[in-house]
C-alpha cells in the first residue's frame, strides 16, 4: 500500500453514523445535491454531489474544476460542516488547521468515480479524508504516476480512510458499489464526506 494511506475500518459505530446521516440530510436541504460536470467535454458525471464549509468543490464545463463560497444552482452560500465531521478531523488527520471543504458525493447503485488526483488546492500539505456512509464500494488507488499498478480495497459504512504523504497525490478512485451490503440508508446507495484543507494556513504548520 502506499505510504501515507490509513484505513479505519468501522471508526463510526452504527448509532454515529445514523447520526452523521441526519445531519448530512439537513446540509442538503440548505444545499441540494447537484450533477457537476467534466470540463471539457461537459459529460455529467455518475455521481452526484453537494458541499459544507466556507468552499465548496464544483466542475462544470464553463468553469472547469474550482472551489467557490456558493452553490453552483440556487447561489446560496454553503453550510456549515458539521461537528460530528470536525471531530472525527480533529480525531484523524493530525493537521492543525481545520477543513475548509467538505464533499457529499451521492453514489447511487451504478455510480463510480474513475482515477484522479485531488489537487485543486493550495493546502497539498494537509491531508484529505474520507468517510463511508452506506452501500460498501470498491475503492482502487494507485502511485501518482500513471501506469503503475492499482490496488482495490473495500470501504465499507463507518469506515473512515486518511491520505497524508505520498498517498495524498495518489490516483484513486471508486470502481463500483456492492448494492445491499448495507442497511444504514433508506434507499441502495452511498454517501461519501470527504474533507479538504483548500488554503493555507496563515500560520504555517509545524
Amino acid at each position: 500500500m502506499i505510504d501515507g494511506f490509513k484505513l479505519h475500518p468501522a471508526y463510526l459505530d452504527r448509532q454515529t453514523q445514523h447520526s452523521l446521516v441526519m445531519e448530512i440530510r439537513a446540509c442538503l436541504i440548505a444545499a441540494p445535491l447537484f450533477t457537476p460536470a467534466l470540463p471539457r467535454s461537459g459529460k455529467p458525471f455518475s455521481v452526484r454531489m453537494s458541499n459544507a464549509g466556507p468552499l465548496g468543490w464544483v466542475s462544470d464545463q464553463q468553469g472547469g474544476y474550482r472551489y467557490q463560497a456558493h452553490h453552483p444552482v440556487t447561489g446560496s452560500p454553503w453550510p456549515a460542516i458539521p461537528d460530528l465531521v470536525l471531530k472525527i478531523w480533529d480525531d484523524l488527520s493530525g493537521y492543525p488547521a481545520p477543513p475548509e471543504a467538505c464533499l457529499i458525493n451521492w453514489y447511487g447503485p451504478d455510480a463510480r468515480m474513475g482515477l484522479h488526483q485531488d489537487k485543486d488546492e493550495a493546502a497539498r500539505d494537509a491531508p484529505v479524508l474520507s468517510i463511508s456512509l452506506g452501500d460498501t464500494a470498491l475503492f482502487r488507488i494507485g502511485a501518482a504516476v500513471k501506469g503503475t499498478p492499482t490496488r482495490s480495497l473495500r470501504l465499507s459504512s463507518g469506515d473512515v480512510a486518511l491520505l497524508s504523504g505520498d498517498a495524498r497525490e495518489s490516483r484513486h478512485g471508486i470502481d463500483r458499489l456492492m448494492p445491499g451490503t448495507s442497511t444504514l440508508l433508506d434507499a441502495p446507495g452511498r454517501i461519501n464526506l470527504t474533507l479538504r484543507r483548500v488554503t493555507l494556513p496563515a500560520t504555517p504548520p509545524g
